[in-house]
């Protein structure tokens, strides 16, 4: 019936907006005089009617339009069609970072800098003095460090290729992990990259083959080059369903057709190039109009509520930072140096076993398929 619980202390609300029913309106704007950002998602925000939590289920969002419908509808504070009843009291609450679901398992970088300057820092402690500016500093270059092969910040995002064949990198992007574009079935097709194009600079010449300039002298170049042009114009990307690989690969010349396949060309799920540069991924003409799920590396930082660590690394975190700061100062022992250094190692290590996730039951049942015998 959508009821999920009540509350009401109105006071614990962070950024909200109050609405009142009429029994026939079903969608109301969100402002962001009350609510600024807007919500990008239905996660990002609760709704409750007459203090009365309502299931996400009974309403959809689209920015910035909350829309009930009659799927899942709870009659005593909603009308058949979804509507709220008149003159009951609709509250749009924010929900704060702090607050997503699953967040108890990550430490935030406000707590783990306190954390460190209590245990680490002061008389009779390892550290005796230390500015908590060098502290923030070297919290977030553990965050780094340890993103990039520990705690795996993995992230992602998913569009719809339009007909440049462009997406633009994320601002945080560090390392792909995965390119993969969705069926109709929601299966991730892999997308591998080409190592046979590029998108060179593309210098712009005269009828007589000279270099352009600018009225500042500066050489003038096109945004994409004729490589580029060529490449996503190509129709050779076309395949048949029943065919094994892709025709782009159909000359006998080509490696993994005439003396053997070779997997990177054994598959008909298009390819791609990224230009570092520019901030762009390139895909072929095939992926056109597909809907493309990057998964990415990141850095780690961002808003305080972004730059977390996992529970699991936390301790790693504190044998970081203490080793960075250590190593920075004048006049410590070389052995102490050494043994925070020791301990990274090993606390570090320790997190990247516990973060491989890896589970006896899973591995056993995955292994029995190793375990086949190949009949000839």
């Amino acid at each position: 019936m959508g009821l999920l619980g009540t509350t009401t202390q109105e006071s614990y609300y962070n950024q909200a907006q109050t609405f009142l029913g009429d029994g026939s309106t079903k969608v109301f704007a969100i402002s962001t005089n009350s609510i600024n950002p807007l919500p990008s998602a239905e996660t990002d925000f609760e709704i409750f009617i007459n203090d009365t939590s309502v299931d996400n289920a009974n309403y959809t969002y689209s920015s910035p339009n909350i829309t009930f419908t009659n799927s899942s509808v709870n009659l005593a504070i909603q009308e058949s069609d979804g509507s709220p009843k008149t003159n009951l009291k609709i509250i749009v609450r924010q929900v704060a970072g702090n607050e997503q679901y699953g967040g108890y398992q990550f430490v935030s970088i406000k707590d783990m800098i306190d954390n460190f300057m209590v245990s680490y820092v002061g008389d009779d402690k390892i550290i005796t003095k230390a500015k908590k500016s060098d502290v923030a500093f070297h919290a977030q270059r553990g965050i780094q460090e340890l993103n990039y092969d520990t705690i795996k910040s993995f992230k992602a995002q998913e569009i719809e290729i339009p007909p440049s064949l462009n997406m633009v990198l994320p601002q945080d992007y560090v390392n792909y992990v995965k390119i993969s574009w969705k069926d109709d079935s929601g299966i991730e097709r892999i997308i591998y990259p080409t190592r046979n194009t590029s998108n060179p600079l593309g210098i712009l010449q005269d009828s007589e083959y000279k270099y352009l300039f600018d009225g500042d002298g500066k050489l003038q170049s096109s945004y994409n080059s004729t490589t580029w042009d060529s490449y996503s114009g190509s129709s050779n990307f076309t395949t048949d369903s029943n065919d094994t690989k892709s025709s782009e690969y159909d000359d006998l010349h080509v490696p993994g057709k005439r003396f053997g396949i070779t997997p990177e060309h054994a598959q008909t799920n298009g390819s791609f190039f990224i230009d570092n540069l520019k901030g762009v991924i390139y895909f072929s003409s095939d992926i056109s109009s597909k809907i493309v799920t990057l998964k990415y590396i990141s850095d780690g930082l961002g808003t305080d509520s972004e730059m977390v660590v996992h529970k699991f690394a936390e301790e790693a975190m504190y044998k970081y930072m203490a080793h960075a700061i250590l190593a920075s100062k004048s006049q410590i022992p070389e052995y102490v140096v050494n043994r925070f250094k020791k301990e990274r190692f090993a606390e570090i290590r320790k997190a990247k076993l516990r973060l491989s996730n890896l589970k006896p039951e899973e591995l056993t049942q995955i292994m029995r398929n190793k375990s086949k015998q190949i009949k000839h």
